[in-house]
């Protein structure tokens, strides 16, 4: 086996949660090319249509699932249902979430905390239960879960520190289930992104014109990350290249963090 052959991955099928924009796409872009096979969960129809149409030409298998898994009921009703429908999932990536909320905590209600923790955290580990069991059935398989910057800074001039509590967690239930399921064949890590230039920070821009600058400056390399700078991260945590690692957060974020 040459060193690229560890990087592919055909024979597998990946699931990708908000796979079909922003880095999930991008990862999801990355891994057909790869070789996977796909299933993409969404709560867009429509991109997740235009997701299998531009990935139908990796000659790979997409299958896509429109579905809200933001409340952790319908998180374990979608993973379930794509168990009984399509099979075992080899290649787990976990990347719903946003902070979706630029609010201060001291005016945030007890029910939007929760709802979007939910979001950032529970549903990423009700996917990781229900999707992980038959992985350590199998003894093998990867799960890579997308925290945040944030998880280890606060985010500056901006509100929403359900958004970096989340994250924190995310990181911290990783190591631990890491350390867990190591002897049985199943890898748990970590992408941690720092600013990338996404349909919603996009939104984010358009709301705070001078917002994008700002960002900038703070970060070494003096530019924010594209989406398909992710995906090559992505394949090596998916594949036999990492087979060596796990419980491991990886930083990826032109150097944010450095100062």
């Amino acid at each position: 086996m040459t060193i690229f052959d560890r990087f592919r991955l055909d024979g597998k099928r990946a699931l990708i949660t908000g796979g079909s924009r922003g880095l999930g796409r991008a990862m999801a872009q990355a891994l057909a090319e790869a070789g996977a096979d796909l299933i993409l969960v969404s709560r867009s129809q429509e991109s997740l249509d235009q997701a299998r149409v531009e990935l139908t030409a990796t000659g790979r298998k997409i299958t896509c699932l429109a579905a809200d898994i933001e409340l952790p009921e319908n998180a374990e009703k979608t993973c379930e249902r794509v168990l009984a429908e399509h099979g075992p999932v080899d290649i787990l990536i976990n990347n719903v979430g946003g902070r979706r909320e630029n609010i201060a905590l001291e005016a945030q209600s007890l029910a939007e905390w929760r709802r979007l923790f939910d979001l950032n955290l529970t549903n990423l580990v009700v996917c990781t239960r229900v999707l992980g069991k038959p992985m350590l059935e199998r003894g093998w398989g990867r799960v890579i879960n997308i925290a945040s910057i944030c998880g280890e800074i606060a985010g500056r001039n901006i509100h929403g520190r359900h958004y970096e509590t989340a994250k924190a967690a995310v990181v911290g239930f990783t190591r631990a289930l890491a350390a867990d399921w190591a002897p049985r064949g199943v890898t748990v890590n970590a992408i941690s992104p720092g600013p990338f230039l996404t349909d919603a920070n996009r939104r984010w821009f358009r709301e705070r014109p001078e917002f994008q600058k700002e960002v900038e400056g703070y970060i070494p390399m003096g530019r924010l990350g594209g989406p398909d700078e992710i995906g090559p991260l992505a394949v090596y945590l998916a594949s036999a290249a990492s087979a060596y690692m796990t419980g491991a957060t990886l930083t990826i974020d032109g150097g944010y963090t450095l100062w």
